[in-house]
C-alpha cells in the first residue's frame, strides 16, 4: 500500500537552497549572478480599485488594471482601463485595452477600444481595434514604433473664435 520514504539528510546537515533561489551575497557591490538576469515570469496585474484616485504618474514594467481615477501619465507593459475608470494624461503601453474613459494621448503597439470606451485624444499605434459603439474624438496615427519618445509632436488644441459669440 503506502510506504514512508527514507530521510537522507542527517539532523546536523544544513539544508541546501533549491536551484531557482538566489544565494545571499555578503558583498552588495559584487557582480550580479547569472540567474538574476533571467526574464521574470509574468505575474498577475496590479489592480487599482474604483474607489481609488491617484494624482501623479504611474510607471511599471508589469501589467496594470485601472478601475479608479488617475490624473497623470501612465507607462506599463499591458494596461487595462476598466469601465469605471477615468484617466487624464498620456498613456504608454505595449498593449492598451480601453473599456472606460481616457482624456489624453494613447500610445501603444496594440490598442483596443471596446464598445464602452470613451477616448478624447490622439491615438498612436502599431495595430488598433475599435469596437462598434466606442466613442472617439481625436486623430489616429500608425507608426512602426509608437512607444519611441519624441517621435511625434503634440497637436495643438482646437481654437475657438470668441469674437463671433460676443464673449
Amino acid at each position: 500500500m503506502f510506504s514512508k520514504s527514507r530521510v537522507t539528510e542527517t539532523p546536523n546537515q544544513p539544508k541546501t537552497l533549491p536551484p531557482e533561489s538566489e544565494p545571499m551575497r555578503s558583498d552588495p557591490q559584487a557582480e550580479p549572478l547569472a540567474a538574476s538576469t533571467a526574464p521574470r515570469p509574468r505575474t498577475a496585474p496590479s489592480v487599482l480599485s474604483s474607489d481609488l484616485t491617484i494624482k501623479g504618474d504611474l510607471q511599471t514594467a508589469g501589467d496594470v488594471q485601472i478601475e479608479g481615477t488617475i490624473e497623470g501619465d501612465i507607462r506599463a507593459r499591458q494596461l487595462t482601463i476598466g469601465e469605471t475608470a477615468t484617466v487624464r494624461g498620456e498613456v504608454l503601453a505595449d498593449e492598451v485595452i480601453v473599456n472606460g474613459r481616457v482624456i489624453g494621448r494613447l500610445r501603444g503597439l496594440k490598442v483596443r477600444l471596446s464598445s464602452t470606451a470613451r477616448v478624447e485624444g490622439d491615438i498612436i499605434h502599431k495595430t488598433i481595434a475599435i469596437e462598434s459603439g466606442a466613442h472617439f474624438e481625436g486623430s489616429v496615427q500608425r507608426q512602426d514604433d509608437p512607444l519611441a519618445q519624441g517621435s511625434t509632436k503634440k497637436l495643438a488644441p482646437p481654437t475657438t473664435d470668441f469674437s463671433k459669440t460676443g464673449e
